[in-house]
């Protein structure tokens, strides 16, 4: 090691201080959602005042050669472009790539009083409000990191910054702008993203796995209109029933488990000997959940636990079409009734073939001949991180001590971010270091979503430490 870590982690921390919090707050109070959520997007103006922020403020304090760049293709979200020559002695001529995203989830009823997500609060080590975690604060923290190296008189090679704007909502504007920029970007020997989470806040955790996801539309219809209840109740089948017949065909009610054998996979011995060592160290994660009273969670053990969660297949139902609110229902057999899916599949599962049998086992032979029909919105493939290399993970490690004060871990992660599969596609021969800053309670996607600001600090100051370590391999 070359730089400081002393010195790097304290100038990190000084800019967290004076420069990354206060925009950080004025972010937070963007309601940027992703289009996903906002088919108004565009219109609304918010993605445009959260680009124009972060851009400004990249631009204020780029290096001197960088450039700071907003590209825009016709119809898509923008991204943020920031190329940094490299610098220092021994620095290597190749390329780092920098990931993160500036698009937020919808709010989500359920913050406490005095909290919300477009009201920034700061209140102990805690920054409260939508999108400051996942992932605001990566653009910040990237710019920050190069700093540190270069202020210390580090090392690191080019370093490549791309900040996209459609990640919450499975990246589809990503690829295209991938291709677009490709000769811009190069073919980056380390690929660094900044939007995963963290088991602890006493270790860097460096994510090896990312589940996939399938999102889809299930959607029943039985009459052409509503009818009266009393009088057709026994004689025409229920949407909701139907419906539920056709969850079964898929999921184990008692179990959760999913009964496609598209769906799963086998996990490999040293992902199964990481988990097990995770849950050493985790204990109850179970008790991270706000269980109300008397609710279990799906497995026994951590490890099971993990597992699940890391290589497993799960399903969740995100939202419902053709239900009145409950209160505002009529005594009628409603006409249809829909269901949004939301289905993670382990890496190493073929999400596309995955979702042609789900769309076959849930349309074949309808019951009662009712008219079934699935609509796919996205089938993304997991990830798992390609072996380390040696020098990466001495890096990693040794920047793990310096700046947490305990040894790196390797996790998993239940999410998806859909950028790492493609990326692992397009970079084959590149290393991958993914780490975030969503500890246990985070809560990113829910109500009371805070950022860590401690772990957000030094996962700064180690990436800064890991830039110069790359650019000094094997010297």
């Amino acid at each position: 090691m070359t730089l400081d870590p002393a010195a790097t982690t304290s100038r990190c921390a000084d800019r967290w201080e004076r420069d990354i919090l206060p925009a950080l707050q004025d972010y937070i109070r963007i309601p940027n959602v992703s289009p996903a959520f906002d088919p108004t997007w565009a219109d609304a103006g918010h993605m445009d005042r959260a680009v124009a922020l972060i851009r400004d403020w990249l631009a204020a304090r780029a290096p001197d050669g960088a450039t700071v760049e907003e590209v825009r293709l016709p119809g898509r979200t923008p991204v943020l472009l920031v190329d940094v020559p490299p610098t220092g002695v021994g620095a290597t001529d190749d390329t780092v790539l920098l990931y993160g995203h500036l698009d937020k989830q919808p709010p989500m009823e359920g913050w406490r009083e005095g909290l919300g997500p477009w009201t920034p609060v700061v209140a102990g080590d805690r920054l409260y409000g939508r999108g400051g975690g996942d992932d605001g604060y990566a653009a910040f923290a990237a710019l920050t990191a190069i700093d540190a190296v270069r202020s210390a008189g580090g090392a690191h090679a080019r370093c490549v910054v791309l900040i996209e704007a459609s990640e919450e909502s499975g990246s589809p504007d990503l690829p295209p702008y991938i291709d677009h920029l490709g000769d811009r970007i190069g073919s980056p020997s380390l690929v660094v993203c900044l939007d995963s989470g963290s088991n602890d806040d006493r270790h860097l955790w460096v994510t090896a796995s990312l589940r996939g996801l399938i999102h889809a539309t299930l959607r029943v219809q039985v009459l052409r209109d509503g009818v009266h209840s009393g009088s057709a109740g026994g004689i025409v089948p229920s949407s909701f029933r139907v419906l539920r017949t056709l969850l079964d065909r898929i999921e184990d009610a008692d179990t959760g488990e999913l009964l496609l054998p598209e769906l799963h996979t086998t996990v490999p011995e040293e992902r199964r000997r990481q988990i097990a060592e995770t849950a050493d160290l985790l204990g109850d994660i179970a008790a991270e959940q706000p269980f109300v009273a008397g609710m279990r969670p799906q497995h026994a053990t951590t490890a099971e636990l993990l597992e699940a969660n890391w290589w497993g297949a799960s399903l969740a139902v995100i939202g419902a079409g053709g239900l009145p609110g409950t209160g505002q229902g009529g005594n009628v057999l409603r006409p249809w009734t829909s269901l949004d899916l939301a289905i993670r599949v382990p890496p190493r599962v073929d999400a596309r073939a995955a979702a042609a049998a789900l769309t076959e086992r849930l349309t074949s032979a309808p019951p009662y001949g009712a008219q079934v029909q699935v609509e796919v919105h996205g089938a993304e493939d997991g990830w798992e991180a390609p072996p380390t290399a040696p020098w990466l993970a001495e890096a990693v490690d040794v920047a793990s001590r310096a700046t947490f004060g305990g040894p790196a871990r390797v996790t998993g992660e239940g999410g998806s971010i859909p950028f790492m599969a493609m990326l692992g596609e397009r970079f084959p021969a590149a290393q991958f270091l993914i780490v975030g800053v969503l500890v246990p309670g985070s809560n990113a996607h829910g109500p009371n979503e805070f950022l860590h600001l401690p772990t957000a600090r030094n996962v700064t100051a180690a990436v800064a430490l890991v830039l110069d370590a790359h650019a000094r391999r094997g010297r």
